[in-house]
């Protein structure tokens, strides 16, 4: 009898053994910007927070690969194939640059592990402008949306622009005809709406707070599904002046390709625990972002609705 409840615990603990995973050297966090983008700050709120939570026991480091929209750090990523000591937070552009080079949308076999938070676009006009409200501006657009300049940073294509280009086709007006203006930087588009060069801006909530909160800038609408907090609780989102427009600046989680069920478990376990968390949430706060925490089940679905909304503006935006 003995002999046969030795066994079955063997059993047992081999099983369990199967069952998990966890992490066995340290922890790589690649982020597809410089230090001090955003999703270099996502990065390191999550390695401090991970770290002086104990929610990993393993060192945890943070490896910036800037360039090519985040397809740097992609490529770096899956050169670590089945390997979940490596994961990278990642943005639309995942999605975008994919969907805008002739891909499906697949962001090149990696693993999507989470949607963190998603950080809302505002358009905001400088506070003397003609345009007093986002019914202002819907009526320019659909009169001569050529008439109507808008800053965006950091490329063409990207969700700034998208926001835009979204409110223009809810507006019933020519996507392609929008005159776009692309910074480098978030600040350099917001300092040309303020110094009158430009009409509006499209740009993160969290880029134009100081601003908005100064008077300088006027938030005309949020690409929200319901009004942020705080600061931007006064202001309205598109959907509720008629207009079904939704563009967030979503940061994800994601592992290399062909890692296991094990190891996808590990982190959704890890990364539940991590957004519940109030140093986690009072970052969110702080930042205007949406803590909208998907798993990788979820989030695996949220992206194959993006690629479908993504591609039907996107390609009318990069037409010549």
């Amino acid at each position: 009898m003995r002999k046969i409840v030795f066994f079955v615990w063997l059993l047992l603990c081999a099983s369990s053994s199967a069952q998990e995973w966890r992490p066995e050297r340290a922890i790589e966090i690649v982020a597809g910007s410089a230090a001090g983008g955003a999703q270099d700050r996502t990065a390191r709120a999550m390695q401090r927070i991970m770290k002086e939570r104990n929610l990993i026991n393993v060192a945890i480091g943070v490896v910036n690969k800037p360039g090519g929209g985040g397809t740097l750090s992609q490529a770096y990523l899956n050169q670590h194939a089945g390997d979940a000591h490596y994961i990278t937070v990642a943005s639309p552009s995942l999605l975008l640059n994919q969907i805008s080079g002739g891909g499906k949308g697949d962001p090149q076999g990696l693993t999507p592990l989470a949607l963190l938070f998603s950080e809302y676009i505002v358009i905001a006009v400088r506070d003397d402008s003609p345009l007093k409200s986002g019914r202002d501006l819907v009526q320019r657009l659909k009169a001569d949306p050529s008439s109507v300049s808008v800053a965006v940073a950091t490329a063409r294509g990207g969700v700034q622009h998208v926001a835009a280009g979204l409110l223009t086709k809810a507006a019933g007006a020519d996507v392609r005809k929008l005159k776009v203006v692309v910074f480098n930087a978030g600040s350099e588009s917001i300092a040309a709406v303020l110094g009158g060069h430009v009409d509006i801006v499209s740009t993160a909530a969290a880029n134009a707070a100081q601003h908005v909160q100064s008077g300088r800038l006027r938030v005309l609408g949020v690409a929200a599904p319901n009004r942020l907090e705080g600061l931007y609780a006064s202001a309205p989102t598109w959907k509720e002046q008629g207009y079904d427009t939704v563009a967030s600046n979503w940061r994800s989680v994601l592992a290399p390709k062909g890692i296991s069920a094990t190891q996808t478990a590990f982190w959704d376990d890890t990364l539940s625990r991590l957004v519940k968390l109030p140093e986690w949430n009072d970052d969110v706060k702080k930042n205007y972002w949406v803590n909208n925490y998907l798993d990788s089940r979820a989030s695996r679905a949220y992206f194959a609705s993006q690629v479908d909304e993504l591609r039907g503006v996107l390609g009318d935006l990069l037409a010549k």
